[in-house]
């Protein structure tokens, strides 16, 4: 137990420093944006869930909406892709112009096959990433997202939670990082950002 309190407290350390570091709007200022000196993104290699090896470029053209998270997430994971997915359909046409990314951040159980059963119970182009332990690394690190496994105790080696930043990021067309909308974001609160955006 007390592990795992070290573990979440040292996720919401680096929460705040993503906080503090990273360009941020508030809930009630959304479509500001205050630029930073930290750098967000950046290049990938990745196996979405349909076996196929693709790369942060392959999505240029397009908003991105990106979650790190886990498929065995009990509740905060599924509220935040279900945001995505609702204000996606909230744009509607607008709609067609952003990508929402999921990256498992448990690649261990996470495998492609689970990826391609459990994305599309949110939205049909919802987008489920994972890779290798190497890859997923990579792509935290250039997130700057924190995660680390968080075995229960009498559980079964396979029963881990896994502790994690939790923000939905929005890269650009072009890749670049704009900001990020905290956990508990309404799907109204992402549409009405992304709709301004898109139409400016």
């Amino acid at each position: 137990m007390k592990a795992r309190i070290l573990r979440i407290a040292a996720a919401s350390a680096v929460g705040l420093l993503i906080a503090a570091g990273i360009a941020w709007w508030q809930v009630d200022n959304a479509g500001t944006t205050v630029q930073s000196s930290v750098p967000i993104g950046g290049p990938f290699t990745l196996t979405d869930q349909d076996g196929k090896a693709v790369t942060d470029a392959d999505y240029r053209g397009k908003y991105l909406l990106v979650y790190f998270g886990y498929t065995y997430c009990p509740d905060v994971c599924p509220t935040e892709l279900g945001a995505m997915a609702r204000a996606v359909d909230l744009l509607g046409a607008q709609g067609e112009k952003v990508q929402p990314l999921f990256i498992s951040v448990d690649p261990e159980r996470d495998t492609v096959a689970h990826l391609k059963e459990y994305v599309p119970l949110f939205h049909p182009r919802l987008v489920g990433l994972t890779g290798t332990p190497e890859q997923v690394k990579a792509v935290a690190k250039e997130y700057r997202v924190y995660y680390a496994k968080a075995p229960q105790k009498d559980a079964k080696p396979d029963e881990y939670l896994m502790d994690h930043s939790s923000f939905i990021y929005l890269m650009a067309p072009d890749g670049r990082f704009l900001g990020v909308y905290p956990a508990g974001t309404t799907a109204d609160r992402l549409a009405q950002d992304l709709g301004t955006r898109i139409a400016g």
